[in-house]
């Protein structure tokens, strides 16, 4: 199933890290293998990433594909902001088998839809050209797809085929959009990932950031086609899912109050220029060997904390996968991964004296035996040039 968006509650409730952040991640791992992938954006979240964005949507075509117009927050926020961000267009489509798709949108009523079709809940895409200012304040007061469509300039199409980002329609949609927003199944975040770069598109799409250790997610960052966007309120990312889902998956992070799911490792990913990517990281932190403890299994210092990145050493150094939330490529380069660089330790120390489990990083402990650390990137400071 897509992740679409809607229209709900602001998030109220906050919760710590540790365990709850390594439950949130185990969380988005099970509601992945059950596909259960249709989480709903809130606007506060929506509202917040945006605000960095401004200036680079005027006069642009938006396409959020992933997204039931009527309950899409993400279609909502730019219908709202049709006006005050200049928009040229807005497009959402509705994918079959979503389980909000016209269970409140009203289609017998719009002339461009026939019975047969409203009856059957086929998908859908919805065109917004023009959203009238009926007070002249540069923004819309109340958006809603019929008084949308009540324009003639806007239109409201069935789709001929199931809505799925990847069949041929919705990807011409993509071919002509400029900036696709939305966010997609965390389940196909690699497929959606690499549509957008095979059309060359600007985006700005939600994720776990767990996508970042795959080879191919993490090649574009290194190459500097992706990056983070400006993240979440706190790092706390606030969900509505269907009422018809299971909460078993949810365990521990699903809220009966506020009937929201929080996860700690989700982020934005965009190609959209976004300012905290030329903020310098302020070093104060001075190199010596022992802070700084070699890998076992790589040529490269850990660094555990990003705050604590020496400000003096300029080899290479290893940081926890957090580094790419204060990432500035005139500051740093990225040199790789942990999982793709360091060698196997079963060609440097006995069987038993480390825990195996693919390529990670190991720290000696100084008995014999040796530690495995979580992902890690290895960077190296750039020199900057004097003026």
């Amino acid at each position: 199933m897509y992740c679409s968006t809607c229209f709900g509650t602001k998030h109220a409730h906050r919760a710590g890290a540790g365990r709850k952040s390594r439950m949130a991640t185990s969380t988005l791992t099970r509601a992945k293998k059950n596909r259960a992938d249709e989480f709903y954006t809130q606007m506060p979240d929506i509202e917040a990433e945006l605000r960095h964005y401004r200036s680079q949507f005027e006069g642009k075509s938006v396409l959020c594909n992933c997204d039931d117009p009527y309950e899409s927050n993400f279609f909502r926020y730019f219908a709202l902001n049709f006006n005050y961000l200049g928009l040229r267009k807005l497009v959402a489509t509705c994918y079959a088998g979503s389980s909000v798709m016209q269970t409140e949108l009203p289609l017998f009523d719009i002339p461009s839809v026939a019975e047969a079709d409203a009856a059957a809940r086929l998908p859908y895409k919805i065109e917004i050209s023009e959203v009238v200012d009926t007070n002249a304040d540069g923004a819309a007061d109340l958006v809603d797809v019929a008084h949308l469509l009540r324009s003639r300039k806007n239109v409201l199409t069935i789709l001929e085929g199931d809505g799925d980002f990847r069949s041929p329609e919705c990807v011409e949609l993509m071919k002509q959009a400029d900036i696709v927003v939305t966010n997609p199944p965390f389940s196909l975040f690699r497929e959606f990932m690499a549509q957008l770069m095979a059309l060359d598109k600007k985006f700005l799409i939600i994720g776990s950031k767990n996508a970042i250790t795959y080879l191919d997610i993490f090649s574009l960052i290194k190459e500097d086609k992706l990056w983070m966007g400006h993240g979440f309120p706190n790092g706390n990312a606030f969900f509505r899912v269907p009422d018809a889902y299971d909460r078993e998956w949810a365990a521990g992070v699903f809220d009966q109050t506020t009937g929201l799911v929080k996860f700690r490792n989700v982020s934005w990913f965009t190609n959209l220029d976004v300012s905290k990517r030329h903020e310098f990281l302020t070093l104060y932190r001075n190199y010596t060997p022992e802070e700084y403890p070699r890998y076992a299994n790589y040529d490269a210092i850990e660094v555990s904390k990003v705050s604590e990145i020496p400000c003096d050493y300029d080899g290479e150094m290893g940081v926890p996968i957090t580094f790419l939330d204060k990432y500035n490529p005139d500051q740093f380069e990225i040199i790789g991964s942990s999982r793709f660089l360091g060698r196997p330790m079963s060609e440097i120390a006995p069987k038993g004296t480390y825990v195996a489990g693919g390529i990670r990083f190991y720290l000696p402990k100084g008995d014999g035996t040796y530690r495995r650390l979580y992902d890690r990137i290895v960077i190296r400071r750039k020199k900057r040039s004097a003026k």
